[in-house]
């Protein structure tokens, strides 16, 4: 099943269960698809984004709410971080399961040998191999330093 027939099933369970909170955020997710499909289509694609793009926009939108939880948290507005935690959860719902810390360690590897990278002008290439690979399953902020690391 692909991404979007999960999301549009899960936004009708949520409707048979009135399940506010999961609503919402599906609601959410699916605005942020039919933007992009829109711009998509401005462009002269008329299937729409692909999933890896959806992947993207998930992602996207989970480092939104992470930043926004980490605020309110910071002003003590913890009713509020809450709410953007729960949503964190319903959107990761879609994402794929996160490499660990091993596994990023390999697939900079990886990347680095597949890219031919040998110093640091050769960061964006490896990034380049890393996004096209393992777009929603690494944080692209903390690997960005590790990718570093292993080139200097």
């Amino acid at each position: 099943m692909s991404l979007r027939d999960r999301l549009s099933v899960s936004l009708k369970d949520a409707m048979k269960a009135k399940d506010a909170t999961r609503l919402m955020t599906l609601r959410l997710i699916n605005a942020a698809i039919k933007d992009r499909d829109i711009d998509a289509r401005s462009e002269g694609v008329d299937s729409g984004v692909s999933d890896h793009d959806l992947l993207a926009i998930l992602s996207k939108m989970v480092k939104q709410r992470q930043e926004s939880a980490r605020a309110y948290e910071e002003g003590g507005r913890l009713e509020l971080a809450e709410k953007e935690w729960a949503e964190i959860v319903i959107v990761e719902e879609f994402l794929p399961r996160q490499l660990s810390e091993r596994e990023v360690e390999q697939a900079i590897a990886d990347a680095i040998a597949a890219s031919g990278a040998n110093s640091i002008r050769d960061m964006g290439k490896v990034m380049g191999v890393l996004k096209s690979k393992y777009t929603g399953q690494l944080d692209f902020g903390k690997v960005g330093g590790m990718v570093k690391v292993q080139l200097s």
